[in-house]
């Protein structure tokens, strides 16, 4: 019995040692896994799609502030809306997934995310633009959270970790590109033009969907259980003390991110006096770098070392990273200037590439019969521990870069601190085949 001791009756496998060792999937699964390509294209087009609402939008928040004569901080609540449908439709998503399957969800919340979308096309007024921002973002969490679990369902171990940094190669991309595509949308039309392109983008993807991806949750793995079964399920697992660490341990690693995101364009171009271009040049050199070590990890490294060692090398280097970065920009090396911070910066997000794919591999890899609810709790609580560290990041007003620094070492060793209190990485490696 695990240590956590969740019962079978629960619905949830854990595993304090080696990855899942049972025989394959039936010939459902492995029909799927055979598509190969096509399967990373669908899995990542819908863990795209999300970043792509949210940023593709961006420059488009002006436009909206005339056009419907709205406060900017009204329509600034356009975003806080989309990222939490985000975060709290994975909950809703993921325990429906191990139920009813992977497909019947997931085409269920593509379906509304087209209908939201749409009506945002038109939407006459804010408040209106609001509601559907926000069930736009409670209905394109089904592709982050079902991406994720369809990922466990065909892959295991080593497998399952090349597959994640693929699909961050994928989703990594988008939110470099999203802003761009916005800035061309708007040069040919107006704001609801954005709207009209992702309605265009989501039912494309449906279709994709519904064509090529098959079901990978066979009938008899499926939970038979209502809401309190999935409630049980979901307090099994954060039960866990190691799928807990892992969980915890990535989500703080996602929000040093967020405060990357929302801290570095006034701190590059504000403090440092960068021009908007060159702040876009580095900002899309520290996704490559992040999509670089994605790539490296998925790779190179799995299957030479343990997923342990590399997501131990990754925390430890973001917590040196982030160490210099605030030791810079409170003014113990006096004053440093851009390519310093860039630098610090640029390590930071791309041992990101490390931190990320391992910790939702090693998470998953403990939670073969409940996958859908596990990665439901994997991208809530990554969502909303980075929409709270998001906004510390600018506490201090706009003339120092420090709580951008202060709230990424933070995150940082707290994301450590999980690891090895934890997940006690020692043991995982000893008590291993």
């Amino acid at each position: 019995m695990p240590e956590s001791g969740v019962s079978r009756a629960q619905h949830v496998h854990i595993t304090d040692t080696a990855p899942d060792t049972s025989p394959p999937r039936p010939a459902a699964t492995a029909a799927a896994r055979r598509t190969g390509l096509l399967v990373t294209l669908v899995l990542g087009g819908l863990t795209a799609l999300p970043p792509l609402s949210m940023d593709m939008y961006l420059p488009a928040l002006p436009a909206v502030t005339d056009a419907l004569h709205a406060p900017a901080s009204t329509v600034q609540l356009t975003l806080t809306a989309c990222l939490t449908g985000m975060a709290l439709g994975q909950v809703v998503v993921g325990p429906m997934s191990d139920r009813w399957g992977r497909r019947r969800p997931l085409l269920l919340g593509m379906i509304i995310y087209v209908f939201a979308t749409a009506i945002c096309v038109f939407a006459p007024t804010v408040e209106l633009l609001i509601g559907f921002r926000l069930l736009q973002g409670l209905a394109g969490a089904a592709g982050i959270v079902i991406a994720r679990a369809v990922v466990r369902d065909m892959y295991d171990g080593m497998e399952m970790a090349r597959f994640f940094s693929t699909l961050m190669l994928i989703s990594g991309v988008a939110p470099v590109i999203a802003p761009v595509i916005g800035g061309q949308v708007l040069r040919l039309t107006d704001w609801r033009g954005i709207f009209a392109v992702l309605t265009v983008v989501g039912t494309l993807l449906t279709l994709v969907v519904w064509k090529w991806l098959r079901e990978t949750l066979p009938p008899e793995e499926r939970h038979t259980g209502g809401i309190g079964d999935a409630l049980r399920t979901m307090r099994g697992l954060l039960a866990d003390r190691v799928f807990t660490g892992y969980m915890i341990a990535g989500s703080l690693a996602f929000a040093a991110l967020f405060a990357y995101v929302s801290a570095s364009p006034f701190v590059v171009q504000e403090i440092y006096g960068a021009s908007p271009q060159t702040f876009s040049m580095l900002f899309g050199i520290n996704s490559i770098g992040l999509i670089a070590v994605g790539q490296i990890n998925g790779k190179i490294l799995v299957g030479r070392i343990s997923l342990e060692k590399a997501l131990g090398f990754g925390l430890s280097v973001i917590v040196l990273a982030a160490t210099a970065l605030l030791l810079m920009t409170s003014g113990v090396f006096g004053d440093v200037g851009l390519v310093p911070v860039a630098t610090g910066l640029f390590v930071l997000m791309s041992a990101m590439g490390l931190a990320m794919p391992n910790t939702n591999a090693q998470a998953l890899m403990r939670t073969k019969h409940a996958a859908g609810s596990a990665s439901a709790l994997l991208g809530t609580s990554s969502f909303l521990i980075g929409a709270i560290a998001s906004p510390l990041v600018g506490i201090a007003g706009e003339a120092t870069a420090v709580p951008m620094a202060v709230v990424q070492l933070v995150c940082a060793v707290g994301a450590m601190a999980c690891f090895l209190v934890l997940c006690r990485p020692w043991q995982q490696v000893a008590g291993r085949p």
